[in-house]
């Protein structure tokens, strides 16, 4: 997801923020509070953006989960002014340093030059292209995440294969376990591709792994 992107997103959510505390109302009994089911949508969809944008440890995350638990207009306030520091953070250009920004501009042009590949009939490289832009977006997931992507052996370290750093993001919860075996079906068309094995796949499957990479990403991706 590029800048435009995230900055489109906070937007909306502000927008929705605003739309909640307009549902204020006073009860003589519980304080003033705001409708529990659009807080409820609200929390769910900024929790959602945060994780993909910070990583659940960061302290956005945190504070944001806490500040949203109950229906009060406090909580929604407090809530509403956690995104419009986001919103700060994203405008300003301090959520991305400028190697990350660079790597996704990096990563969405590979994408299209895998899909001009495809309409030009070329097949297996577009599959082994989007398979390592795939690979190389999990390394980034865990690293976002804090989840090691290297193993210790023999007192040496060595980098983690893509499908040991997919099991672990699903462990983790950064995505589902439908996206888990998504990505291991992807990852699979890309080891076949890259050994050779041309015939076990088609250019329609990898015409659908181009769209369905480049849709988690834009989901998933920090």
């Amino acid at each position: 997801m590029k800048l435009k992107d995230l900055s489109k997103r906070i937007q909306q959510l502000i927008d929705q923020s605003s739309a909640v505390l307009d549902t204020q109302k006073a009860n003589a009994y519980m304080g003033t509070s705001v409708d529990s089911g659009a807080l409820a949508g609200l929390r769910a969809a900024s929790l959602s953006f945060i994780a993909m944008v910070y990583g659940r440890s960061h302290s956005h995350y945190s504070e944001f989960d806490s500040a949203t638990d109950k229906n009060f207009v406090s909580n929604a306030s407090k809530g509403h002014s956690i995104l419009l520091s986001i919103q700060n953070e994203i405008e300003g250009g301090w959520v991305f340093s400028v190697k990350q920004l660079i790597t996704a501009e990096i990563f969405s042009d590979f994408l299209e030059m895998a899909q001009h590949l495809l309409e030009q009939g070329y097949k297996d490289p577009a599959a082994v292209m989007i398979g390592s832009v795939l690979e190389e977006n999990l390394r980034q997931l865990c690293k976002a995440n804090s989840i090691d992507t290297e193993l210790e052996k023999d007192g040496n370290f060595i980098a983690k294969k893509a499908d040991r750093l997919n099991s672990d993001l699903a462990t983790a919860e950064v995505y589902n376990k439908l996206d888990q075996k998504a990505v291991t079906m992807w990852l699979d068309l890309r080891n076949k591709a890259a050994h050779g094995q041309y015939e076990a796949y088609s250019k329609d499957q990898v015409d659908l792994m181009c769209r369905g990479v480049t849709e988690f990403l834009a989901r998933v991706n920090m």
